[in-house]
């Protein structure tokens, strides 16, 4: 199959989003809209960022636009178009491929996101980009610099599960309790894109995805905004399974295990019943975590256990590392 053929299997036949004039078919896509345009990127990497160890093609798709599709929730974007390059070595076919982006197009489905374009290349590894666009009402896009003293802390869903999915794949030796549901958590996370465009009514919203673990994300909220966010270790979320693993596997990957792809978030305390609606409509897990306060002699995170305030400093999964 050449790259024309490849193509043309991949691409839809029919669009759902109304705001697009052209999709797949010439030198670029066209899209109008009155609303701001929210994008972001990602490159994921054979051997770096997925394994077929631990992946099925499929699963390799759904995953990697799932990350991107939670940069967007974070930015309280409704997801709308993604654009896929592809590098395929010899090592995997075409159908292989094809599964890959089977697993992308299960994923966009929910959120009605329509794929406009991108490009393949042959090359030595196994390499996929994928760009994302999402659109928000004017003035309406969420930052990470908006958080202030007196706000609540607050994430979504249950963390280290990603984290204790990967675990559980790559270890031979032991059996796990619902060892499905961590491993599903791992290779098919659900982005909170429905609750974060739910989240419009509010006026000021300080959001970030939980990609490389809370550690990070909350170091990353109290930089940009010039603030000391304090959180309660009793207060984090896990899952119920989550205390068959030693105790340090369960401090570390609540912390910093990352790909989760839940929200972290300030909210004032005015709206924090309205925050705490509009999960309950939208079926997600909100759980209060902690609070703001002004910075102290500078931006930082601290955690209190048992009654001790611990500074937490960034050490969740950096690429450059």
């Amino acid at each position: 199959m050449d790259e024309f053929s490849f193509i043309n299997s991949i691409k839809q036949n029919s669009y759902k989003q109304p705001s697009l004039v052209k999709g797949i078919g010439d030198d670029a896509a066209v899209f109008r809209s009155e609303k701001d345009i929210v994008t972001a990127v990602d490159t994921f990497v054979e051997g770096i960022h997925f394994s077929r160890e631990t992946m099925s093609p499929f699963q390799t798709g759904y995953r990697a636009l799932a990350a991107n599709i939670s940069d967007l929730a974070a930015m309280g974007a409704m997801p709308a178009f993604y654009l896929v390059s592809v590098v395929i070595p010899k090592t995997w076919t075409l159908k292989e491929v094809e599964e890959i982006f089977s697993g992308m197009k299960e994923l966009a489905r929910y959120d009605h996101m329509d794929l406009i374009g991108g490009d393949t290349v042959s090359g030595s590894e196994l390499s996929i980009s994928i760009t994302v666009i999402g659109l928000v009402e004017k003035g309406m896009a969420r930052f990470r610099h908006t958080a202030q003293p007196g706000d609540h802390v607050f994430v979504t869903g249950t963390l280290g599960d990603a984290r204790a999915g990967l675990h559980i794949l790559t270890d031979k030796t032991s059996s796990y309790i619902n060892s499905s549901y961590f491993v599903k958590r791992h290779q098919m996370p659900s982005p909170r894109s429905t609750f974060a465009v739910s989240l419009a009514g509010i006026d000021r919203i300080t959001l970030n995805d939980v990609s490389d673990g809370i550690g990070n994300e909350a170091n990353e909220i109290a930089e940009s905004s010039d603030v000391t966010i304090t959180l309660y270790d009793e207060n984090i979320p896990v899952s119920d399974d989550f205390q068959q693993f030693p105790p340090s596997f369960q401090q570390e990957w609540k912390y910093f295990g990352g790909e989760d792809f839940e929200l972290l978030g300030t909210v004032a305390e005015e709206n924090w019943d309205a925050l705490a609606r509009i999960a309950n409509d939208t079926g997600t897990q909100l759980t209060k975590i902690g609070f703001v306060s002004e910075a102290e002699k500078e931006p930082s995170v601290y955690v209190i256990i048992d009654n001790r305030k611990t500074r937490l400093d960034k050490n969740g999964y950096t690429h450059l590392k």
